[in-house]
């Protein structure tokens, strides 16, 4: 059996970058920041001075629900304007996910989203994984959640009027949103990371 290499990783950490100033350049529905800085190198020394502008949105929280008897997951469809310049429509299939409030947990947000986009009662929720969604530009971080469903969920519309949410719950099969996702149909990151997560661990979540 081939042995992995022993790398050291990481060599640096947040104390081997030094932030000379950080500004508010825009502050709208979401922020952005300016920073300079600089950061020790590789080979040694430093940088040189440099700006990186920054967007400051929070982080989230995410959960992708699965009913075991019928095999199904619960995905919701709604309009995303960052779609508009790249995909053939701007509905996207994704799993629930919200932003953090403050004073609020992972898992508050979590429970909270679910009964606002889609009308469920979630108790308990497995940890996927956390992950930079885009870290060199935002620094938001996104909680993923696994959700097991004891009752059929109802399809239909949901979402908070005030907030401009209209979304639809879809009841997908497991396999169908498996398929979906290969063939390219499902193509933002919480969701591919949520399908190919529940994917890898299935058969260690529901053993036959």
């Amino acid at each position: 059996m081939s042995e992995f290499k022993a790398i050291e990783y990481p060599v640096f950490s947040a104390k081997d970058v030094e932030i000379r100033d950080q500004s508010t350049v825009f502050q709208g529905f979401f922020k952005i920041d300016r920073y300079t800085l600089r950061h020790k190198l590789f080979a040694g020394g430093w940088s040189d001075w440099m700006q990186r502008e920054i967007f400051e949105r929070g982080h989230a929280a995410a959960v992708l629900p699965y009913h075991p008897p019928s095999d199904q997951v619960v995905l919701v469809e709604q309009f995303r304007a960052g779609a508009l310049a790249s995909s053939p429509s701007p509905w996207l299939l994704e799993i629930i996910a919200g932003m953090v409030a403050p004073g609020e947990t992972m898992t508050e947000v979590a429970i909270r989203e679910s009964r606002e986009e889609a009308g469920l009662v979630i108790t308990e929720l497995t940890p996927m994984l956390s992950y930079l969604s885009s870290p060199g530009g935002t620094t938001e971080r996104i909680q993923l959640y696994f959700a097991t469903l004891d009752t059929l969920p109802a399809e239909g519309i949901f979402g908070l009027a005030h907030e401009h949410e209209d979304i639809r719950v879809h009841l997908i099969p497991r396999q169908q949103a498996l398929q979906w996702l290969a063939e390219g149909r499902i193509d933002n990151a919480a969701t591919v990371i949520a399908l190919q997560w529940l994917a890898l661990h299935y058969s260690q979540l529901f053993p036959a």
